[in-house]
């Protein structure tokens, strides 16, 4: 008997999973300042969901003299040393919608634009197994809002893209899964996502479960094109 949709759940990290954006952000600000220029609180959420390379060139613009590769290592360590002191700061829900859906059988990966020593780095902090699969930002040529990530992450699972749950907390992000025909939910944290055009927006993932994400899938998928329905 196949198991009810969706056979995949597709997690964004910072932000959807983990509210790490205010990590980046301090990690952003000194950077900038280290060099005598300013860098705004408009500017640091002007930053969310982008990819790591087009973060660095802005940074680049607001006055870094560094190279893209070595802003993003140098953000990824700043990071990475914060989650070492406070552990996974999960956003409300996130935890307890994972391991449920772990326990009922859904497969899951995580589809980050951060780098994968990063995302290896959340993961390994997780105290049970979270994911089957994780693609990361320097897994994939086109990054979000490109469709690639999440299609890519579909393949490795082998399963349709269209039989699978997208969650994310940034415009650039539901564009990405979106684009790719995946069923999108939007959590908003630091940056509204009215008029994106995700198939749902939730102000929590808290008191979720599985079941919520079948409903939502069972609501908002397509007929596949092999698919025939009979009509009155």
């Amino acid at each position: 008997m196949t198991s009810p949709a969706p056979a995949a759940v597709l997690w964004d990290m910072d932000g959807t999973l983990v509210d790490t954006e205010p990590y980046w952000m301090a990690a952003e600000t000194p950077l900038v300042e280290r060099f005598g220029r300013t860098w705004s609180h408009e500017q640091a959420l002007g930053m969310v969901g982008l990819a790591l390379e087009d973060s660095a060139r802005l940074l680049q613009n607001a006055g870094v003299p560094w190279g893209v590769d070595e802003i993003i290592s140098h953000l990824t360590d700043e990071v990475l040393r914060q989650l070492a002191v406070t552990g996974v700061p999960f956003r409300p829900g996130a935890r307890e919608l994972l391991a449920d859906l772990r326990a009922s059988g859904v497969k899951t990966a995580l589809v980050t634009m951060s780098m994968r020593r990063m995302a290896l780095s959340v993961v390994e902090l997780i105290d049970f197994p979270a994911f089957d699969l994780v693609v990361a930002g320097d897994d994939v040529e086109r990054p979000k809002p490109h469709p690639d990530p999440y299609l890519q992450a579909a393949a490795a699972l082998g399963v349709d893209i269209r039989d699978t749950v997208a969650i994310e907390d940034s415009p650039n992000g539901l564009r990405s899964a979106l684009a790719s025909g995946a069923v999108s939910l939007g959590v908003p944290l630091m940056v509204p996502l009215d008029g994106v055009g995700a198939h749902a927006l939730w102000p929590s993932l808290e008191g979720r479960t599985t079941s919520d994400l079948r409903a939502l899938h069972a609501a908002h998928t397509p007929i596949h094109p092999e698919e025939t329905r009979v009509t009155r």
